[in-house]
């Protein structure tokens, strides 16, 4: 039986770690080089540069809460807040959830293009029109069923008062070439201040589509940036010149399921490595990334990623890698209640189990925190909530609530 047309989730943990009793931050292990981690790298290259690599552990000060208020979510994939508070939550299943402010209330929004969920597919992120308060337009990228294969597209649609469906759908853009695979679409959504859509889209895994990360005359293994209609945004740097779409905006990159713009105007990805070289890039217009090149990681099989070089003329260094592996997914600049975690990225982690806070200064990493350890998730997406509080959804299913206590 319907109930207001939502349904209230017949289990919906609740919970709250006080002061007195056992606190996430205790459960972050220190290596001993004094970083958050404990193993060893799996190669034996060195970092570029002090601070490149396991930054100094810091731990939170301030006593914070962490609520669960919903267990139930399926397979969430991007989470946005709607200007009342309310989640927009993405189901990689093919569709969308209405998540209330308290997490009890969900409603499903019907009327979204066939998706293609295997593997690493389906319904990605989302993110509102900059002018979403009178035109109720989203836009959402998701693995589209394309020609022999499948590909990353970037879809918008109008959202009903109602919030119950989506109407005037249409694929602005398709990352060709479509390929049959099931992974790496990147596929994280971000809007600058001109109202302007960056889109970061993987390479699809594969040795036979890695080299496309590298030629500029396609759309994998990038960071683009297009206008509402998906056209090549004004002033990108390759509009006008031979051998490169004019969407592009940076290239280079492998799988960068994090994309942010923080409180300075800056873009950032965060981008899984192989076997190591998790990376954390300060995305500018024109560069290189390197992946296919260069990397700080090897195969899964352990041989070395091409020459097996960690630096080349004409390609950007990471601000910051991992070895071994977090698996990062989505990031977000914190501006919320905790003034400690003021400008701080937060990182969620797959394959890492917690979310990862990353304190820079200067553009450069000084010290690295692991949150939410002890909880055995796998985050992947964090929200700075319009609340003043962070939020996070697990692959499992959870809604989680970090606030000042």
């Amino acid at each position: 039986m319907k109930i207001n047309q939502f349904y209230i989730p017949f289990l919906t943990v609740f919970f709250i770690l006080s002061s007195c009793e056992k606190n996430p931050v205790n459960a972050q292990k220190i290596g001993k080089d004094g970083s958050v981690e404990t193993e060893k790298p799996n190669s034996e290259y060195e970092p570029a540069f002090k601070g490149q690599t396991r930054a100094k552990a810091l731990k939170t000060n301030t006593p914070y809460n962490i609520e669960i208020l919903n267990t139930e979510l399926g397979r969430p994939w991007g989470i946005i807040n709607l200007p009342d508070g309310k989640f927009l939550i993405t189901d990689k299943r093919g569709y969308m959830n209405v998540v209330s402010k308290d997490g009890k209330q969900v409603s499903k929004i019907e009327g979204f293009p066939k998706v293609d969920s295997k593997g690493q597919g389906g319904m990605l992120d989302v993110a509102l029109d900059p002018d979403f308060s009178n035109n109720t337009m989203i836009y959402f990228s998701f693995a589209e069923p394309f020609g022999k294969g499948n590909l990353t597209s970037v879809a918008k649609g109008k959202l009903s008062e109602d919030l119950k469906s989506i109407s005037e759908v249409k694929v602005i853009f398709r990352a060709e070439p479509s390929y049959d695979g099931d992974k790496h679409y990147g596929s994280r959504l971000a809007f600058d201040k001109d109202g302007n859509l960056f889109v970061s889209t993987g390479e699809r895994s594969d040795k036979v589509t890695r080299v496309y990360a590298q030629k500029t005359d396609n759309y994998l293994g990038k960071i683009l940036k297009i206008t509402k209609d998906g056209k090549p945004a004004p002033g990108n740097p390759f509009i006008g010149k031979q051998g490169y779409k004019p969407e592009i905006y940076a290239y280079g990159v492998r799988n960068p399921q994090g994309l942010a713009i923080d409180p300075q105007g800056n873009l950032w990805d965060v981008e899984m490595g192989p076997r190591g070289g998790d990376e954390i890039n300060l995305i500018q217009p024109g560069k290189n990334y390197g992946w296919g090149d260069v990397t700080y990681g090897i195969e899964y099989s352990g041989d070395k990623v091409g020459k097996g070089i960690t630096q080349k003329e004409g390609t950007e260094q990471p601000v910051y890698y991992w070895d071994p592996v977090i698996s990062p997914s989505g990031v977000t600049f914190y501006t919320g209640n905790i003034e400690e975690w003021k400008d701080n990225l937060f990182i969620g982690c797959l394959s890492g189990e917690h979310i990862d806070r990353i304190v820079m200064k200067d553009r450069k990493v000084v010290g690295e925190e692991r949150l939410l350890a002890d909880q055995n998730e796998r985050f992947r997406d964090v929200l700075n909530g319009i609340d003043g509080n962070l939020y996070a959804v697990t692959d499992s299913g959870k809604l989680y609530k970090i606030s000042k206590k």
